[in-house]
């Protein structure tokens, strides 16, 4: 097997400065993870999701991981983590693979960053472990059932053209770079590093993948493993949350939002009015500092 360590060419080195470890998931695929700062058995779990890889946690990971042993792994098909032709790629097993991870580790801690489709996944996780969970962070997702799709990714769930335009042409995560934006422009090599792992129709197998594990359908194959998810939100209540919510993202807009204020009232909401879907990217200092003081607050 190629070691993540191999895959990552020197340009990318200042953008992501880590060693990549790797995990054999329990479907027999390798997970790529970042695993740095003190050791312990407390960590900050970044989920990311679709079409992003752990990349989209780079900064804060440098700026918590002097306190805080930062974890973010890379689901199977995504950034430097194995992308085989005939793996699950489902919701349920997308939870298996995290709690497994989690299990290997050894933590009996676990406060949650997640983002898009790792929305849905850590909340997986945690509504199944929910003794194993600290603080919560929530950054522009959802992990509740919804008829909402914007019509430029329900173009991607097409039969036949759906995955033409994400695997041929690079239709989903290309476009990604610039429509997650708002405040500014990623820079020539962000947009490369957000990229990268994505450089094949080989290699885009799970960001198609992806698309199409959006339950909408009633008797979508995800549907139930979601609505479970939704139904266990209520677990918890009691863990402290920051909602950190871009204004103008084009996917989970404030209708979303309002779902999480609904779901968890008391929950610390931080609203940047001008940042876009990729809001770590966006808002930059101002996100990482508000989850800094979040989690280092007694």
């Amino acid at each position: 097997m190629v070691t993540p360590q191999s895959q990552i060419p020197e340009w990318l080195a200042p953008l992501y400065p880590f060693a990549p470890r790797s995990f054999l998931t329990p479907r027999s695929a390798y997970l790529s993870y970042v695993d740095v700062g003190p050791r312990s058995d407390e960590a900050v779990l970044m989920l990311h999701g679709n079409p992003t890889w752990s990349f989209f946690y780079r900064d804060l990971i440098q700026e918590l991981s002097p306190q805080f042993r930062c974890i973010a792994p890379d689901h199977i098909g995504m950034g430097l983590s194995e992308k085989p032709s005939n793996y699950d790629y489902r919701l349920a097993t997308r939870i298996a693979d995290i709690e497994a991870l989690v299990a290997s580790l050894g933590l009996k801690r676990v406060h949650l960053v997640v983002h898009d489709w790792g929305g849905a996944i850590g909340f997986g996780f945690a509504t199944r472990h929910p003794g194993l969970i600290g603080k919560i962070t929530i950054l522009n997702t959802a992990a509740f059932v919804s008829d909402r799709i914007p019509p430029r990714i329900a173009l991607c769930r097409l039969p036949v053209v759906g995955e033409w335009l994400v695997r041929a042409l690079n239709g989903f995560a290309k476009p990604a770079i610039w429509m997650a934006m708002h405040t500014r422009t990623l820079d020539p090599e962000e947009k490369r590093g957000y990229l990268f792992p994505y450089d094949s129709w080989a290699s885009r197998i799970a960001v198609h993948r992806f698309v199409a594990d959006i339950p909408l359908e009633p008797n979508h194959p995800s549907r139930e493993t979601l609505a479970q998810i939704e139904r266990d939100l209520r677990l918890l209540d009691g863990q402290p949350k920051l909602i950190i919510w871009g204004g103008k993202d084009f996917c989970f807009n404030d209708d979303f939002l309002a779902r999480w204020r609904k779901i968890y009232p008391t929950a610390r909401v931080e609203y940047l009015a001008e940042a876009g879907h990729y809001v770590l990217d966006d808002a930059g200092a101002s996100a990482r500092d508000k989850i800094r003081e979040f989690l280092t607050a007694s």
